[in-house]
């Protein structure tokens, strides 16, 4: 593992790329622990622990969100974007046909994300602004002004730095941002636990269950994530003036878990975003109602929660890859699936096995994502936030980025980190 390490500083490509991805991540975290002038840090952390928002979100943001830094929004803003402009691109036929325009469509469609993000991000902030005034120092129309376009000035700049990072650097930038946050917080967490130990709160054998929990669902996270289905394929021989074309047989590989952990991330932002627009209700019966009824870590979210996994991981799926496209390439290059006949019984059969394992997977990752409720009520560990939804994301962004190293090293023929 250490000669694939130092394999990657040998090439100035990828160390270049490499170094660039650890700078963007450095200031990431720099910018986290830079507070938001004309707020009391201290009250807005107690207002964080009381429950008002969700302590997951603290953790995706690294701790910028308990702090109330400049990031304290992260990403989170961008995401509710893309899921809107993807959910667009459906329906409105205007961007159907600029999805379709190849790279200069997609330029348009990201031009239009970055816009609906800062509009998004606004609202947001000014939402969690007005929830938390206690905080303020200064309470007033221009604090909230000022501090929701400090805030939504900090999403802006992530949403900067993870495209810098998909374009020039190693992995999915937004992605990166998020694990990063995530894994900072790990520390913290298992000081927590320690701490638990000492007061007598919690058992060395709740204890050893959490890890053992832990080590079982990454175990089932990396199996899914790596597991394929795997169509085979016939291509017939073709003869092109003297050469001989076709001829061999090979496979479709459809992975179990297509989406990723872009479901479980649309899913938490899209609950994410109503919660801090309730604040702006705080201290009504309906604010009341939802919390009681929609909060974080009730049955209500949890079902919500699950359900809009599931629903996500299809509609990725479905958009990332197309049974009747797939069908008509298989078809316009002369193969076929073996007792299959090309075209659309060919595309309803890839469908069929589609459905089949993306439900197999999207029940999983719905799975995993409300684990914790689970886990607390074995445990009696409180505040496990790096739980289902933190394990998903940091071990798909683990996996995503490892393969593109890998990919990296093979071309230019270092051994990579899988053997």
């Amino acid at each position: 593992m250490f000669d694939s390490l130092s394999n990657i500083f040998k090439t100035g490509e990828l160390r270049t790329k490499v170094l660039l991805t650890l700078g963007l991540i450095f200031v990431f975290r720099l910018g986290a622990h830079i507070p938001v002038p004309g707020v009391n840090t201290d009250a807005f952390a107690q207002l964080v622990e009381s429950g008002m928002i969700f302590g997951l979100f603290d953790v995706i943001s690294g701790g910028a969100f308990k702090s109330f830094s400049i990031f304290a929004m992260g990403i989170m803003p961008y995401i509710n974007a893309s899921i809107i402009m993807n959910l667009m691109t459906v329906a409105v036929p205007y961007l159907e046909q600029l999805k379709k325009e190849g790279d200069e469509g997609r330029k348009k469609i990201t031009q239009y994300t970055r816009y609906l993000t800062v509009i998004l991000a606004f609202v947001q902030g000014l939402g969690m602004v007005i929830g938390v005034n206690q905080a303020l120092l200064s309470p007033s129309a221009i604090a909230y002004l000022t501090t929701a376009l400090t805030i939504t000035a900090g999403t802006t700049f992530l949403m900067w730095t993870g495209e810098q990072i998909t374009e020039k650097g190693i992995g999915n930038g937004i992605s990166i941002i998020i694990f990063s946050g995530i894994v900072s917080r790990v520390p913290q967490g298992i000081s927590s636990v320690f701490e638990y130990l000492g007061a007598g709160t919690v058992s060395y054998a709740s204890v050893l269950l959490l890890c053992v929990i832990g080590v079982t669902i990454i175990a089932g996270i990396v199996l899914v994530h790596e597991g394929q289905r795997r169509i085979p394929v016939q291509y017939a021989k073709r003869v092109i003036g003297r050469r001989v074309y076709g001829g061999q047989s090979t496979h479709i590989p459809l992975k179990v878990n297509q989406a990723g952990v872009i479901p479980v991330i649309f899913a938490s932002s899209l609950l994410m975003f109503p919660e801090t627009i309730v604040q702006w209700l705080s201290g009504t019966s309906f604010a009341a109602f939802y919390s009681q009824w929609f909060g974080w870590g009730s049955s209500g979210h949890t079902v919500i929660y699950a359900l809009l996994i599931i629903a996500f991981t299809f509609f990725y799926a479905s958009v990332i890859m197309s049974p009747v496209d797939v069908s008509d390439n298989i078809k316009k290059y002369g193969g076929f699936i073996p007792g299959l006949r090309p075209g659309r019984p060919t595309a309803e059969y890839i469908g069929r096995v589609m459905s089949r394992i993306t439900l197999a997977g999207a029940v999983f990752l719905a799975f995993v994502a409300i684990l914790p409720n689970f886990v607390f009520m074995a445990t009696k560990i409180p505040n496990i936030y790096f739980g289902g939804t933190a394990l998903l994301i940091v071990v798909g962004v683990a996996l995503d980025t490892m393969k593109q190293l890998e990919s990296h090293m093979l071309m230019r023929s270092y051994q990579g980190f899988i053997k």
